[in-house]
């Protein structure tokens, strides 16, 4: 099938005989016409329903005409700030500049501004003043309503009142989008289009608002935490399709309206949009500039579901993608794997098979379909739903399909895996499966954290189930006869761990005898549950206090007790564990985290020596210096007597010719 690019200057326009487009579509990424990237996905399925649509990446939002080079649109302009949130895309949790940019060529960072999605839009603003706008993405999506901005470290008003776009489509975008489109298309006014399910628009008044629940008012909110912690519990516990109810938020003379999330796709539907006839890699525009390294981790990859049942407090997929699943067919799954095997530079690896969470392929129970997700429960915290159906068969039919593909050497799963809905399943035939075939050498899991008071606050299951899960996870390694590793994912600093729950994770670290290359510190992304806690000090659920750690230091000391064996640790380790009260953990002996320095053998990581330092090396040396003048010319016995060490004989080896 000859598949061609959707137009990116009036070249293509005239070339595929468009003289007006129907809608622009301004994007903070690089133009990637594969399904993983929202633009494409939203882009190619208004082409499906007869509309055009020209793209315009990384426009240049010092210059108006950056938005002008496709020309006026006829129905109006998309905007998406890009795949990740422009603040996370640019700062790290330190706020500090990130050096790359995985979604521009080149990985070059810079070419998008802060707050894409509100610059974006007030630029077009500027230039077409009646045009309908419509904001969508991650970015827009999770700063529907009053939000918590890290960044600034202020609440925030919803984008809608700084943006200047006239709708927001939240969620995943493919009802709404189409739904908008066919109104703008009869002509109806986009002050008018007020009844689309996953929007959010402004009004002047509530008369025609129908079924609504009304949230305080931002000026409340910014005045008392303890409002906005109840106000964002409600927004969480409205975000089903079935069961949510229609929010109004208060800007004293405007009002922002949620209406309700859109209903989830079915099969069919999904199995459409992923048909769509994507190039399935970047524009070749990019190509003198390196391409794109984002589609790098997409290209050999699968996805077969979207929504999360998981309810982890420090993820916004509530808020986005919902806690209903959606899935593909095994036939579409199939057929999109055959394709990928057609690449010339497959080398026979599939590099992923899942979603949000790998091992979810149906809704967590039966009437979320028709009545929704229950608002007051979750279906895995803290213990699992009796209602909740745990079965791997369908994934595990998929998965054996996908292995008999030719050509197709190995099929790797490195989307998570709930460790805890994988050892409630009464069959081992995943769990096996998963361990002989899927695997390759280590397996990474999210248990984040070992204290069940932050496993609570972070909404995970309790320690002893990660236990479980690792005990289980090595005994089918040794019956498969294979020895596979766990890398655990671990995350610091997150609203109620103080210094003593760090102090506990790093010694269960030290017991497993290992140490994490990376280490999260919690960030406080836009509309989670996580980051109410650390804006206002309370858990929304229960509106109890909750200990939350702010202070730059601290966090630091925190991070370091994660990976306590680096040296460059060693100051930072040592003042959080005299902080916490466990200085009984600095000394030699094997249950100390590290040695005291000063003293022979101090400061090594972990308090041991290795290789040819720990046999007389340059850190021995500076230790043994540092002692005082009695300790360099000899130990002194018990019974007074000395020992005078024997010089050592310095000798040139010189290597044969």
């Amino acid at each position: 099938m000859n598949r061609t690019f959707l137009p990116v200057s009036k070249q293509d326009m005239t070339e595929q005989n468009i003289e007006q487009l129907d809608f622009v579509y301004v994007t903070g990424d690089a133009y990637v016409d594969h399904p993983s990237f929202g633009h494409a996905i939203i882009s190619r399925l208004l082409q499906a329903h007869g509309y055009t649509v020209g793209i315009i990446p990384q426009p240049d939002w010092r210059d108006e005409k950056s938005v002008q080079k496709l020309g006026k649109p006829r129905l109006g302009f998309l905007v998406t700030a890009g795949n990740m949130d422009s603040m996370v895309n640019h700062y790290s949790v330190s706020k500090k500049k990130r050096k790359k940019d995985a979604y521009t060529p080149g990985g070059v960072m810079g070419m998008r501004p802060d707050y894409a999605a509100v610059v974006y839009c007030n630029l077009i603003r500027r230039v077409y003043k009646d045009i309908p706008i419509i904001a969508g993405g991650i970015e827009a999506s999770l700063r529907r309503l009053a939000h918590y901005d890290y960044w600034s470290d202020s609440l925030k008003r919803s984008i809608l009142m700084d943006c200047g776009a006239d709708l927001i489509s939240y969620g995943m975008g493919e009802r709404s989008i189409i739904e908008i489109a066919d109104a703008l298309n009869t002509g109806m006014n986009v002050a008018d289009i007020t009844f689309v399910d996953g929007t959010c628009y402004r009004t002047k008044h509530l008369e025609n608002v129908y079924d609504y629940e009304l949230l305080p008012d931002y000026d409340e909110l910014c005045e008392n935490k303890r409002s906005y912690a109840q106000s964002f519990y409600k927004q969480y516990c409205n975000t089903d399709p079935f069961a949510g109810k229609r929010l109004v938020e208060p800007y004293r003379t405007v009002y922002v309206v949620q209406n309700p999330a859109a209903k989830p796709l079915s099969v069919q539907e999904m199995d459409d949009i992923y048909d769509l006839p994507y190039c399935r890699t970047y524009h070749p525009m990019y190509e003198e500039q390196g391409g794109i390294p984002a589609i790098e981790e997409v290209r050999f990859s699968l996805v077969s579901n979207r929504g999360c049942f998981g309810g982890c407090n420090f993820c916004a997929l509530t808020f986005h993608q919902g806690r209903i699943i959606q899935t593909r067919s095994h036939e579409s799954i199939v057929k999109e794997a055959q394709m990928i095997t057609q690449e010339p530079d497959f080398k026979g690896y599939i590099h992923d098979v899942g979603g949000p969470t790998a091992n979810f392929r149906q809704p967590s129970c039966e009437k979320q379909l028709t009545m929704g997700v229950c608002k007051n429960r979750q279906c895995l915290f803290p213990k699992p739903c009796p209602n909740l159906r745990i079965d791997h068969s369908d994934y595990v039919e998929l998965l054996r399909k996908l292995r008999q593909i030719p050509k197709v050497k190995k099929v790797f799963i490195r989307s998570g895996i709930r460790f805890d809905y994988l050892i409630c399943d009464k069959s081992d035939t995943f769990f096996q499966e998963l361990v002989k075939y899927h695997i390759s050498g280590q397996l990474k899991v999210a248990p984040e954290h070992v204290s069940d008071r932050v496993l609570s606050m972070m909404g995970k299951p309790e320690h002893r189930v990660y236990e479980q899960f690792t005990k289980k996870y090595h005994r089918m390694n040794e019956a498969c006869q294979m020895k596979q590793y766990l890398v655990p994912y671990l995350m610091s600093s997150h609203p109620g761990c103080t210094m003593k729950e760090a102090v506990e994770l790093a010694c269960y670290l030290r017991d497993i005898k290992h140490m994490p290359e990376q280490v999260q510190d919690f960030y406080p992304t836009p509309s989670t549950i996580s980051t109410c806690m650390y804006y206002t000090g309370l858990d929304p659920r229960t509106m109890k206090p909750v200990y939350v750690e702010k202070d730059p230091h601290n966090k630091a000391m925190q991070r370091a007790l994660i990976q306590y064996r680096k040296p460059e640790n060693y100051y930072l380790v040592a003042e959080a564990l005299k902080k916490a009260g466990r200085e009984d953990l600095i000394g030699f002996d094997a249950k100390c985290l590290i040695r005291p320095r000063g003293m022979r053998g101090a400061g090594e990581p972990g308090g041991v020596y290795r290789g040819r330092r720990a046999a007389g090396g340059s850190y021995a040396r500076k230790s043994a210096m540092s002692g005082n003048s009695r300790q360099r010319q000899g130990n002194t016995l018990s019974d007074g007597k000395k020992t005078v060490r024997k010089k050592k004989t310095i000798r040139n080896i010189h290597k044969k010719k």
